[in-house]
């Protein structure tokens, strides 16, 4: 059965249309845009169930696209995606309230099972984001699916 609506930001024309074809399946609505402005206005009149983002999006009015999207939608469940597997960006985002922490180089693997554990209400991260974060930390309690 179908989930709700999803809205995809990327810069990347090629991310994106991989991604849209990998949820389409997942979801009645896939909504894909490429710039913070046409993602707040979107996510403004569909109201999406998740917004997919690159943590690359330029945005004009915070340190990053996490920060900006849970000042305008706090409720929102949020998944990033990123090329950068550093504990610093992953623990940004988290603490500044992203659901998940997919990389996108292990999005074709890792992106539906974000997805499904996100929108059961729990965090996700990729597997080689928590084995990072555990040689930084030397412990990081994280539920995995």
């Amino acid at each position: 059965m179908k989930q709700g609506k999803v809205i995809l930001a990327d810069n990347h024309q090629n991310m994106l249309a991989g991604e849209r074809t990998l949820l389409e399946s997942m979801f009645e609505t896939v909504f894909m845009v490429a710039d913070e402005a046409s993602l707040i206005e979107a996510a403004e009149k569909l109201k999406p169930d998740l917004i997919v983002a690159d943590l690359s999006l330029p945005v004009t009015s915070e340190i990053n696209i996490v920060r900006r999207l849970k000042k305008v939608f706090p409720g929102i469940k949020l998944i990033i995606l990123s090329v950068h597997d550093e504990g610093s960006a992953v623990g940004e985002c988290l603490v500044a309230g992203a659901s998940g922490f997919v990389l996108k180089r292990t999005a074709v693997n890792d992106l539906v099972r974000a997805i499904e554990t996100v929108m059961k209400g729990d965090i996700y991260m990729s597997p080689s984001v928590v084995k990072t974060a555990k040689e930084i930390s030397g412990d990081v309690k994280v539920k995995k699916s």
